[in-house]
């Protein structure tokens, strides 16, 4: 009597089997579910990606700043180029960086647009100073975890930084 209470108030045509009493729409759900499914694994497996991306991006953004606290540090970390390529590295972790560029130029302080290479024959005129920047440039090349068509099969990541030298 319990089953037949159940089963009507699901509005389905019943059909009998034996001592059960089955519902022909009960497979409905399952149906819809099989449906949809791969939908919603694609936008898992996408939000996933995008997360992972979005994450590398920042490490390699990240690594351009170390390496460029590391030189503004002073004047004598500020021509260590390869100390700011190491420090931009070691920043990066498990992230293997492509290209590490890191320069220093000088301007006069009337000037600020106007920098070239900090050599030891660089003067300003006047009551001008001498401002040293810094700057380190990363790249970072990332496949994605699963290929798909039409899209790339690698993503060149950049990061950038530039810092003022401490006087």
């Amino acid at each position: 009597m319990r089953d037949m209470a159940l089963t009507n108030s699901r509005n389905c045509k019943k059909r009998r089997l034996g001592l059960l009493i089955v519902c022909e729409d009960a497979g409905q759900a399952l149906v819809e579910l099989a449906l949809t499914m791969p939908l919603l694994v694609l936008l898992l497996i996408g939000s996933a990606e995008l997360g992972r991306l979005a994450y590398y991006a920042i490490e390699v953004s990240n690594a351009a700043r170390a390496g460029v606290a590391y030189g503004a540090q002073n004047h004598v970390t500020a021509s260590d180029l390869p100390g700011m390529r190491t420090a931009a590295q070691n920043d990066a972790g498990n992230i293997a960086l492509a290209t590490t560029t890191a320069t220093n130029s000088c301007a006069c302080s009337s000037a600020y647009t106007a920098t070239s290479a900090c050599i030891t024959t660089f003067s300003c005129s006047g009551t001008n100073r001498i401002i040293e920047y810094v700057q380190v440039k990363t790249t970072a090349t990332v496949a994605p975890m699963f290929k798909y068509p039409g899209v790339s099969k690698t993503y060149t990541l950049n990061g950038q930084a530039v810092m003022r030298v401490g006087q």
